[in-house]
């Protein structure tokens, strides 16, 4: 997906006017996209680690298809990245949803033959979508305004809210729908997944025309002031950045580590925590409003993000990640009210941390580097999160799932360092 090949960037419009119909447009096609992925990433999070269970009779390998995925997603970052860096977004991100698609696929072929081997292969795959579900986020604020950036971003990820919720939430139907077909029930999902990446892929490449990155490079210095064109060369990364640049760009890739580790942790072995004392039903319902909870408060935090700073919500999401983390520890498993609460908390502190850390990367970049150093760091992300879902297993499995919450919280401390050195630099 690196070829290079580059197309030749569209003419850039000729007014103001025209900027903002075109952005309009833009987000409208990645929320329609967002939609579909959503509904894709979904069943990795809910029956992920259960089919694994079953797959292996054991626990301590069951945050293993998490860490797959993200170690397949931490692929498709580093490639979508690069991809559209070359080709604009429109390639990128049809290409990534279309690999993820394949991947959901091999994972109903792999339960069916109930093959271990094609399962592994197929999450890792299967991982590509769940990348470029989130890249797509980045498409929002290639032609936005800075003070608008962090709506940009948050418009791109409520749309998620609609896909993820209703796919936890229908897991009992499409589980019955997969037996009903002759297919494991686990199964069903994932057969879901394969539709909507597949069907995000197709809006992607019909309709994100004008290409947004390309666009904004054709109307040079991020379109918000007289300069030079830049035309669509590929950049360079990290280093090409200057101190204040990589301050931005350490920082916001550090918030959406952090953020990446303590929520998969603990949402990566909170199905198998609940499956003693609750049904599938329930599991899927605790779930849905974890993901309600990583999605819908877009409708606001975006807003806060760009009226109240960056920083400052950086470290209300590490305070919620922290809450989250106690309060998971410190309920029953029994207490499906509470392990809600939990889920919902770190939900919610993903949220903040995923916004705040994007929009601090947008503003440290610019279009001549800018798809490369976010694919980049989505690598860190997604390796990041592999490791969080392949410890967590063992975490449970040696000691507790009290013991894996209480360090998953404790974890979002890590950013306080991080965040002072940010605002040191800013002001010097």
């Amino acid at each position: 997906m690196t070829g290079d090949r580059r197309p030749t960037a569209p003419r850039p419009p000729r007014s103001p006017a025209d900027r903002a119909a075109v952005q309009r447009r833009t987000l409208t096609v990645v929320v329609v996209a967002q939609m579909l992925g959503g509904a894709g990433l979904a069943a990795g999070v809910t029956v992920g680690a259960l089919l694994a269970q079953d797959m292996l009779g054991g626990d301590a390998l069951a945050g293993l298809p998490v860490a797959l995925t993200t170690a397949g997603s931490a692929s498709a970052a580093y490639a979508v990245g690069r991809l559209s860096q070359r080709r604009g977004r429109r390639v990128g991100l049809a290409a990534g949803f279309g690999v993820g698609a394949l991947g959901a696929l091999g994972i109903v072929v792999a339960a069916v033959l109930d093959s271990p081997v094609l399962l592994f292969a197929a999450l890792f795959v299967y991982g590509s979508g769940t990348a470029t579900n989130l890249q797509a986020r980045y498409a929002g604020t290639d032609l936005a305004t800075p003070e608008r950036r962090g709506t940009a971003v948050s418009t791109a990820l409520v749309a998620t809210t609609v896909g993820a919720v209703a796919g936890p939430l229908s897991v009992d139907e499409l589980g019955s729908a997969a037996a009903a077909a002759g297919l494991p029930a686990l199964a069903g999902p994932f057969a879901l997944a394969a539709l909507a990446f597949g069907a995000a892929a197709v809006v992607v490449t019909l309709l994100l025309r004008p290409d947004p990155l390309l666009l904004a490079r054709a109307e040079g210095d991020d379109g918000l002031r007289a300069g030079p064109r830049v035309g669509p060369r590929v950049g360079g990364g990290f280093a090409d950045l200057g101190p204040r640049a990589r301050a931005g760009v350490v920082t916001g890739a550090a918030v959406m580590v952090v953020t990446q580790v303590a929520m998969v942790a603990i949402m990566t072995m909170t199905p198998v925590h609940l499956r003693p004392h609750h049904g599938l039903g329930d599991i899927g319902l605790v779930i849905a409003l974890h993901i309600t909870a990583m999605f819908l408060p877009s409708l606001v935090t975006g807003r806060l993000v760009d009226r109240l700073g960056r920083d400052v919500m950086a470290l209300a999401g590490a305070a919620v990640l922290l809450a989250a983390g106690l309060v998971a520890a410190l309920a029953p498993a029994e207490s499906l009210g509470l392990l809600v609460l939990a889920l919902v908390l770190l939900g919610l502190g993903w949220n903040i941390g995923l916004i705040s850390g994007t929009t601090m990367l947008v503003d440290a970049t610019d279009l001549t580097t800018r798809a490369r150093v976010q694919g980049g760091v989505d690598v860190l992300i997604a390796v990041s999160g592999s490791g969080a879902g392949v410890l967590s297993g063992f975490v449970v499995a040696g000691s507790s799932f009290f013991t894996l919450s209480l360090v998953g919280g404790a974890s979002s401390l890590l950013l306080l360092p991080f965040l002072l050195h940010h605002r040191r630099v800013r002001l010097a």
